[in-house]
């Protein structure tokens, strides 16, 4: 794990800034140097509670950390890890990387020119269970896998206004999908074609299904709403041999494989917490890696492709899109 003291700049004083921050600097491993927010009052009451400056200049604000968390709306992702890049600074990115797979390509293309590290800060992918369910299809613990269920149903309009805003690129699809395609792509690979219908709601989507068809002819189905209420958040992985189960998949802190018969065989428990991405972020940016081994370079790409076909089949631009 990181040393103590991995000095953290943070861009963006939000809802989820402030939870991140709270788990972080707990640790005791990492501390915040820096803050910027578009209200220079947010950065300093942020920083009044968690540590750090605030800065009402963004690049003084990046070079006085080691490393930079963007964790503002997404259409200004790109903006903030670009100017990261540019001075030289590595960036862990909120998901979804971008608003759009080209962003995404060109912020990667510049990091790899000024040999400068980032990665998306999808907490999933540093998650001990997720690490460990790909680990049991990889053993074929379940033999062949026949087909997948995901639901993602919840009911998060309310959780912060961005979630309904065209403008900040609300919708289901990028802040709420961007977790179940993650974790079918990082379990199965790219699909072969991609197939979503929608309802769009004053200008963002609500509700979305979304298929992930393979070349071997299986098709991932998807279940996807910001504002169901049933609150099911799970995925079922059927095989020849059994299956494997994971409620709340996302952040899952247990994940159970079972028998033919349905069956408890095995489980696998462990804390999915935005503490592991940035101790594992701080450990590859001190070893001087210029890409993560847990999040490839062409996996956020592949992911935000994905993203940009369903929002193509839906026909959700944002209004910032057509400017």
């Amino acid at each position: 794990m990181s040393s103590p003291g991995f000095r953290w700049c943070f861009i963006g004083t939000g809802t989820l800034g402030k939870q991140v921050a709270e788990q972080i600097t707990a640790s005791g491993r990492h501390e915040i140097s820096s803050v910027c927010s578009r209200r220079y009052e947010n950065a300093e009451a942020f920083a009044a509670r968690f540590g750090g400056k605030a800065y009402a200049e963004p690049r003084e604000a990046i070079l006085a950390a080691d490393a930079v968390y963007v964790v503002t709306p997404h259409p200004s992702h790109y903006e903030w890890t670009r100017l990261a890049i540019e001075l030289g600074k590595p960036v862990l990115c909120e998901k979804p990387f971008t608003v759009r797979a080209e962003e995404t390509k060109e912020l990667f293309r510049l990091a790899r020119e000024r040999g400068v590290y980032i990665v998306e800060g999808m907490w999933t992918w540093f998650a001990p269970v997720a690490r460990q369910v790909k680990s049991w299809l990889e053993q074929g613990q379940i033999g062949e896998v026949l087909r997948v269920r995901t639901r993602y149903l919840v009911n998060v309009v309310n959780y912060a206004p961005r979630l309904t805003d065209p403008q900040l690129a609300g919708g289901a699809i990028l802040d709420s999908g961007v977790y179940p395609i993650t974790y079918l792509y990082r379990l199965f690979g790219k699909p072969e074609r991609v197939r979503c219908t929608g309802t769009i709601t004053n200008g963002v989507d609500l509700c979305d299904e979304i298929d992930l068809i393979y070349p071997n002819g299986q098709t991932h189905h998807i279940d996807l709403s910001i504002c169901d209420p049933s609150g099911v958040e799970d995925i079922l992985i059927t095989g020849s041999k059994g299956e494997i189960y994971v409620d709340h998949f996302h952040y899952a802190d247990r994940a159970e494989r079972r028998d033919p018969e349905g069956k408890p065989a095995e489980t696998c428990e462990g804390a999915t917490t935005m503490l592991n991405e940035f101790d594992l972020a701080a450990e590859e940016i001190r070893a001087g890696r210029k890409e993560s081994a847990y999040i490839p370079t062409q996996a956020t790409i592949d992911v935000m492709e994905i993203m940009d076909e369903c929002r193509r089949q839906i026909g959700l631009v944002y209004p910032f899109e057509r400017e």
